[in-house]
């Protein structure tokens, strides 16, 4: 096959990295929920041309973070209690099939990743960060599924947890204390590390239905309209 044949590769790389920026952007807030994004404004931020800021929204409207209005726009995705409840109820199927693989062979492998997390998260929560509990939180879960050695695993936990860190200013709130989250994954880790098997998967079990269901006594008209 002719080299001619391949998209350029700097071409490739920043429509990549503008895609990257944007998710962070929105993971963060600073590209609120509803937000119109238009292809020229972004071109002239990122100091490129349009074409690799249209692949990058591209990628991001293939992945559910983006949505498009026809003869209106793209927009940044609005997120109900409804949609974060199925979130959480996605990320329980695809961070269980992670700890099915980590439990078959990969422990020590899941216990040393997981320890940066979970000792920033202790950490910020004894000095009651919020923002540093969540960014811990999400790091944590990222490892996790990066424990297992699937890529594919790895891709489809990408986007809920991001879709995850939009929203846990909500489940933060919800904590009396911040130590109690931090304790949850202190306890997941060890278990996943050295406790019985069945204890690993009650435990992230509970912790994902816990999230629903504080979040259902936080927002009880909101859910199962």
């Amino acid at each position: 096959m002719s080299v001619i044949d391949f998209e350029p590769v700097h071409q490739q790389s920043t429509a990549e990295m503008i895609a990257d920026r944007l998710r962070e952007a929105i993971m963060r807030g600073n590209l609120a929920p509803g937000v119109q994004l238009g292809e020229a404004d972004l071109a002239t931020r990122f100091g490129v041309s349009r074409g690799p800021v249209r692949e990058a929204m591209q990628r991001l409207l293939s992945e559910g973070l983006l949505y498009s209005i026809r003869n209106r726009g793209i927009f940044v995705i609005e997120l109900t209690v409804d949609d974060v409840v199925d979130i959480y109820r996605a990320r329980t199927a695809i961070e269980g099939g992670a700890l099915a693989l980590i439990l078959d062979g990969r422990r020590d492998i899941a216990y040393t990743a997981l320890g940066p997390s979970v000792t920033d998260m202790c950490a910020h929560a004894e000095s009651g960060n919020a923002a540093g509990v969540s960014d811990a939180d999400q790091a944590f879960h990222e490892a996790l599924v990066d424990s297992a050695g699937s890529p594919r695993l790895v891709r489809a936990a990408r986007t809920l947890l991001i879709e995850t860190r939009m929203c846990l200013g909500a489940l933060q709130t919800t904590y009396p204390d911040l130590r109690e989250q931090a304790q949850e994954h202190v306890d997941l880790r060890e278990a996943i590390g050295a406790g019985p098997k069945p204890r690993a998967r009650t435990l992230l079990i509970e912790h994902m239905n816990d999230a629903i269901h504080r979040l259902r006594r936080r927002y009880p008209e909101q859910v199962d309209r």
